[in-house]
């Protein structure tokens, strides 16, 4: 596997090794020693699965409050997205700066999303899947969000506000300037 920290450090992306004959491919998807050493020593405690049908289809940007906070390691197993981390760490020099990669069943990239970041989703194709790990079980009185188009966050979403397919929750996120203090860098 390949571990590449990106313009914010704290958010890797990571690159698995497919080894693929005339049947098909193999590949390790996670592997805790080699995510321990490269990433930190994180116990996922729940995965997670969803399919998106429309393209345009946009989830989050969530988070989870401490002591529920989650950190999330992202990998998409049919279709396409784009997947976004956004830093909310109150004091961090990278506060409010996202980053934004391609997820794809091709690609077969994986994004850590470390606690403190608000994540969230745009699916590019039809029925796109994507599945996470998870460091802490969901908790609905810990649950937060942050509005996805807020424009300071400055975000280039493939979807216009008028066509996005959004929950109703997902509508009415306060934005970044609104939000206060949800963790500390």
């Amino acid at each position: 596997m390949n571990f590449e920290k990106l313009d914010i450090p704290d958010v890797i992306l990571i690159e698995p090794k497919k080894f693929g004959d005339s049947r098909g491919y193999f590949m390790e998807t996670f592997r805790h020693s080699l995510f321990a050493e490269h990433v930190g020593d994180y116990n996922f405690v729940q995965d997670n699965q969803s399919l998106s049908a429309e393209v345009g289809t946009v989830r989050g940007l969530h988070f989870q409050l401490d002591p529920k906070a989650q950190g999330k390691l992202v990998r998409c197993i049919a279709g396409a997205l784009l997947d976004i981390a956004v830093d909310i760490r109150t004091g961090s020099p990278t506060y409010g700066r996202h980053i934004a990669v391609e997820l794809t069943a091709e690609n077969d990239r994986q994004l850590w999303v470390p606690p403190g970041f608000a994540h969230g989703f745009c699916t590019l194709v039809p029925n796109t899947e994507i599945s996470y790990k998870v460091t802490n079980y969901y908790s609905a009185e810990h649950d937060r969000g942050l509005l996805w188009n807020d424009p300071a966050l400055g975000i280039r979403w493939p979807v216009d506000a008028e066509k996005a397919a959004l929950s109703d929750k997902d509508r009415k996120q306060p934005q970044l300037s609104e939000l206060g203090t949800a963790f500390t860098y």
